[in-house]
């Protein structure tokens, strides 16, 4: 009796074993299926049909109607077009499919002389949008061209599903290249000729990363109510909408949104999406404070992806880590980004490069080296730091990536600076200074191919809208021509034809206008801000080689407590110089710390040729008012240099700001130094023949900057007695 009720056990164990096994292989392997879908009566492939399943795959039929699809058995397609009754088809073998489907298009009679010349135009137009999308990350010239001849084969027998692909496809290039503006207009002319819940829901992605939370929650807020929608559609709303309230600071309302996305997500194995929304709900519970909540989700997600391949389990590592670093659990970040280091070893060389990131911050050995770097340095464990620096340093270098070489390079200065190792402190700082004039001459080559880049796509774009415009004109045209051959004799028709023809011609005259007026206007800002960040980026070189011999004085001294002083203010003059770089107008509050730490330096300088006074009038807002970084340094100097450098007797420089009015700021920089005409008759003959850069620079900002700002700042300089001594410059800044 014994014997048969273990072989019932183990009959039982064997076969719930094995529909164990029968569920996992059902939901668990997928596979490629292919297939083609059919018109019924013409037998007809069909071009352009999506076809999607519930676990949230998607892809589109190509010119003969064919796709290819990853699914699993027991999974159902959908397939829908305007075009056609949507059809949806359970999985049950890996068998190519054949899917035939009724259409509810009704012929367009007249349109088009030769069915046969509309079929290959349509049979070109799809190849055209095959192509755009083969080459949609890898080269984007490449791809709107090819845009702009799929248009081109949209003639006059064109329909709207058509042109509105195109231009979505259109939107898909400039928002994987982060052109955000153009992949907004780009998807809205999509949704005019052909509305589909696939680019509504591109525009409202489009503009959260545009920061237009707003417009994301109008859009996508209604879409709420439509039924016909598949999971992975349903899911990609809520995510989306989640995502909108984070941007607009509602915290409840995202994560509720993202709960229901990753209800659906859990129901439909939608695997992806269960990790992202357990991702986001703990950086929605973190920026609202709720850490306890954010770090149970963040352990969720840290689980999910380690199943995953590793991309995805490096990304939601080092996000998780970044959690950590906010929390100050500096252990657990260390702990987490060496496994992101080890994990990066897995993923090929290429695919690192070609784009892992994480929001706006790209993954990178140098990068999880210099975040490790910094978690032993919140613990003042500089020893432990010192390598994953180096480490840095040495992966920057050989991926040529500045900045991060720039920050690690600081970074293990001041390292070296804390551990009290002066000499190599100075040494790491030296090759800072010198990674910071490479990123500098980089950063001016990356604006010229930026302003090149920029130049191209607005004529590729002026092309698309050229070809739209002409389009729409030659179907108008068609139409018109096809009423009057029924309504009037032929000798009207050519009088009309001669009408339409001259106004297209006064058409596309306006349009090229148009188009030269706003490429020159486009150019001229661009030349601007060009011009700007060139003026902006040259800092007075004698004042920063003046400086560095400060401090070797004060090292060759032994005055190694000044060296650092005055290094560290130097270095923190330079650190704001740079942040401030690429604004045109800073907070005075800013511009005030940058002017206090220079007439510090100056001062520590000369001590014994001058004394000063900064006056700030109390009823100005500081932070009320924005001025140009750096505008008021190049005077400071010039007073310092020219004027009371060379008094005999102990000098006075006094800066004062007032307010002039509700609208307008006054700023005086006052000395008794020898004066202008005097500062003239002591150069040498060799100081005459050198220009002072500093002067003309500045100068040259501020005419830049009237243009662009409408007279912002206006400067007058003149002699502060009667006798020729001293200077006064007087600036007036408008606020905005």
């Amino acid at each position: 009796m014994g014997m048969i009720k273990f072989f019932y056990i183990c009959l039982f164990l064997v076969l719930g074993s094995a529909s164990g096994y029968s569920q996992i292989s059902q939901t668990g392997s997928n596979f490629e299926l292919q297939g083609v879908v059919k018109e019924k009566g013409s037998n007809q492939g069909l071009s352009g049909v999506a076809v999607s399943t519930n676990s949230g795959e998607y892809t589109l039929t190509n010119a003969k109607g064919e796709f290819k699809i990853m699914v699993g058995m027991g999974q159902e397609l959908v397939i829908e077009s305007p075009r056609i009754e949507t059809v949806r088809y359970r999985v049950t073998s890996k068998d190519d499919l054949e899917i035939l489907v009724e259409t509810n298009i009704k012929n367009n009679v007249g349109l088009s002389r030769s069915s046969s010349q509309a079929e290959r135009s349509t049979s070109s137009y799809y190849s055209y949008i095959d192509s755009a999308n083969y080459y949609k990350k890898s080269n984007i010239r490449k791809s709107i061209d090819f845009i702009t001849q799929s248009l081109a084969q949209l003639g006059m027998g064109s329909n709207k599903e058509q042109l509105a692909i195109a231009y979505s496809t259109l939107g898909e290039v400039y928002q994987y290249h982060k052109q955000y503006d153009l992949a907004i207009s780009s998807y809205k002319d999509a949704l005019l000729a052909n509305q589909t819940l696939k680019t509504s829901l591109l525009l409202g992605k489009t503009y959260v990363l545009n920061k237009e939370y707003g417009e994301a929650e109008k859009l996508l807020s209604p879409m709420e109510k439509i039924t016909k929608m598949v999971p992975f559609q349903r899911v990609e709303l809520y995510e989306i909408l989640g995502d909108a309230y984070v941007g607009l600071g509602e915290v409840d309302k995202a994560v509720a949104f993202y709960e229901e996305g990753l209800k659906i997500a859990d129901k439909n194995h939608i695997a992806p999406k269960t990790i992202d929304l357990n991702s986001k709900i703990a950086t929605a519970y973190a920026k609202g404070n709720r850490l306890q909540e954010a770090n149970a989700y963040f352990n969720n997600s840290l689980e999910l992806s380690s199943g995953q391949a590793p991309q995805r389990a490096v990304q939601e590592k080092e996000k998780v880590a970044d959690f950590y670093n906010k929390k100050n659990q500096f252990g657990q970040e260390i702990q987490l980004r060496k496994k992101s280091l080890e994990d990066l070893k897995k993923i090929p060389k290429s695919e690192v490069a070609d784009g892992l990131s994480m929001e706006d911050d790209s993954i990178s050995a140098q990068r999880i080296n210099y975040k490790i770097a910094n978690a032993y340095i919140a613990q003042d464990k500089y020893d432990e730091a010192i390598p994953y620096l180096e480490e840095s340093i040495k992966d920057a270098d050989v991926d040529d990536d500045l900045l991060v070489r720039k920050d690690a390079t600081r970074k293990l200065s001041e390292v070296y600076k804390y551990k009290g190792d002066y000499t190599k402190a100075l040494e790491t700082y030296q090759e800072y200074v010198a990674v910071v004039d490479t990123l500098y001459v980089r950063k001016e080559q990356e604006i010229a191919r930026a302003a090149r880049f920029n130049r191209e796509l607005a004529a590729k774009q002026s092309r698309i809208s050229g070809l739209e415009q002409e389009r729409e004109l030659t179907q108008s045209k068609y139409s018109l021509a096809l009423t009057e051959q029924q309504l009037v004799a032929e000798s009207i028709k050519r009088q009309n034809w001669i009408i339409y023809s001259l106004i297209f011609g006064m058409l596309l005259m306006g349009l090229a206008a148009y188009f030269f007026y706003r490429s020159n206007k486009q150019q001229k800002l661009a030349n601007n801000l060009l011009a700007l960040k060139s003026l902006r980026s040259q800092m007075n070189p004698h004042f920063i080689f003046n400086a560095l011999n400060s401090v070797n004085n004060f090292i060759a001294k032994s005055d190694e407590r000044s060296a650092n002083r005055y290094l560290s203010d130097f270095s923190t003059l330079m650190r704001a110089v740079l942040e401030n770089s690429d604004e045109d107008f800073i907070p005075l509050s800013k511009e005030l710390e940058l002017l206090e730490l220079y007439t510090k330096l100056e001062h520590s300088r000369f001590s014994d040729k001058f004394d000063y006074r900064i006056t700030v009038d109390e009823d100005i807002d500081i932070d009320a008012f924005q001025i140009p970084p750096m505008l008021l340094q190049p005077y400071i100097e010039n007073a310092i240099w020219h004027g009371l450098r060379y008094r005999e007797d102990k000098g006075f420089l006094q800066i004062g700001i007032k307010q002039k009015d509700k609208l307008a700021l006054e700023i005086s920089i006052t000395d008794n130094g020898i004066g202008r005409k005097n500062s003239a008759a002591l150069k040498t003959q060799n100081q005459k023949k050198q220009k002072s850069k500093g002067m003309g620079n500045i100068k040259k900002r501020i005419e830049i900057l009237n243009d662009m700002y409408r007279d912002r700042v206006d400067v007058i300089i003149s002699d502060l007695e009667t006798n020729g001594t001293g200077t006064k410059v007087l600036f007036t800044i408008k606020k905005d």
